[in-house]
């Protein structure tokens, strides 16, 4: 079936029943290689390595979700099906009164025409550098579900990353053992068990490929562009970071997955998986904030609007806004701090979350104090012109 006006590609969504996934989206997935002095081929039961999604779509676009849903008989919950050329062209037949000249305005319909020119290039079958790729449409029933597969996993970090859902606003409990580890290459993603010969077949072919890590998550950088945001060292900022725009990365600055900043922010620390970094706050140079995967915690770590954590300083405990801590000075949850408004000693974890504090440690005893005093952090303007 096709449609020639905006009236039938409606009633052909009306038919297809209400389908309204929490996420959905088109995506690039690599297989591992197999046999790497052999031509790439594509198992049923291939291991997967990564999944890029060129758009992800979040409570929205429940018109192009109904039609993908159609073609590939989805029905409701979490699945990833693959789509071949035929499925593309069938797909793309019912977005033809889009195809015109504004079709660029229309992000998913740009993404399936990518995928569909992506199946139609011809392999050359002798070539043994080429990886095992393959179109698939993943669907997320529900947010708070856990990861399904790796497909959902990347769909999952490519939500946070295109700001989409907030850290935290995704479950991405149990990512790690859906995750595969690979071989990240400036020739694409390898399997670790594979990838010494693949090397030397990229080496004999001329290629002169690079390897980057070895872990269960690339780069930012490399599956999302973040809008309004400098980064200084991609290395350093993981798939999954939420990056809001305004927000200036320095080159030792890190951003684990599901953390990030909510707006304006200087980071030249470390934010720590499931840390987030509210408005006009700076991470210092050296800083470090506790992640909750630090020492198998669960408590969520966030840092208000507003605040600065000073060079080499260290939190393990949640600022409200407009809060400073020293530099140096590492405030964990057990620190005990003399709270000099009342000159009682309380554990920092008392005063978590609260606004308006200054710590600092007296350089004359070493005793951690606290004060309440209205914090005033002004971001360089120039520095955030971004």
């Amino acid at each position: 079936m096709s449609c020639s006006t905006v009236e039938e590609f409606k009633a052909a969504v009306a038919a297809c029943g209400d389908i309204k996934p929490a996420a959905f989206a088109v995506g690039i997935a690599t297989a591992a290689v197999t046999n790497p002095l052999a031509p790439a081929t594509l198992a049923d039961d291939a291991v997967v390595l990564d999944t890029w999604y060129p758009v992800v779509n979040c409570d929205e676009n429940f018109g192009s979700a109904a039609i993908l849903a159609k073609i590939v008989g989805y029905t409701g919950g979490t699945a990833s099906y693959r789509l071949d050329a035929a499925q593309l062209e069938e797909i793309l037949a019912y977005f033809a009164p889009f195809m015109g000249p504004e079709v660029h305005k229309h992000a998913n319909i740009m993404a399936l025409l990518s995928m569909k020119r992506m199946l139609e290039v011809e392999v050359d079958s002798t070539d043994l550098t080429a990886q095992p790729r393959f179109v698939v449409v993943s669907f997320i029933g529900d947010l708070n579900d856990a990861p399904a597969d790796v497909h959902d996993a990347y769909l999952r970090l490519h939500l946070l990353s295109h700001c989409k859902v907030k850290p935290h606003g995704v479950n991405l409990n149990g990512a790690f053992g859906v995750l595969q580890n690979v071989v990240w290459t400036s020739h694409g993603p390898y399997a670790p068990e594979s990838f010494d010969c693949s090397r030397a077949i990229l080496k004999a072919s001329g290629v002169d490929v690079q390897v980057r890590s070895i872990d269960k998550f690339p780069r930012l950088t490399d599956y999302v562009t973040p809008k309004g945001v400098r980064i200084g060292d991609a290395d350093r900022v993981r798939l999954g970071a939420h990056l809001a725009p305004g927000t200036t990365i320095m080159h030792e600055g890190f951003v684990n997955f599901n953390a990030g900043t909510l707006g304006n922010s200087m980071v030249e620390g470390r934010i720590s998986a499931g840390v987030v970094v509210g408005d006009g706050s700076d991470v210092g140079g050296g800083a470090s904030i506790m992640g909750t995967l630090s020492g198998g915690g669960t408590q969520v770590i966030s840092v208000g609007e507003g605040c600065l954590l000073g060079a080499n300083a260290g939190l393990g405990i949640s600022l409200g806004d407009n809060c400073t801590v020293e530099s140096g000075l590492y405030v964990t949850a057990g620190s005990k701090v003399l709270c000099l408004w009342d000159d009682a000693v309380r554990k920092a974890s008392e005063l978590s979350g609260q606004s308006e504090l200054l710590f600092r440690r007296n350089s004359q005893n070493g005793i951690i104090e606290v004060l309440k005093k209205r914090n005033e952090v002004e971001l360089n303007e120039a520095l955030h012109s971004n």
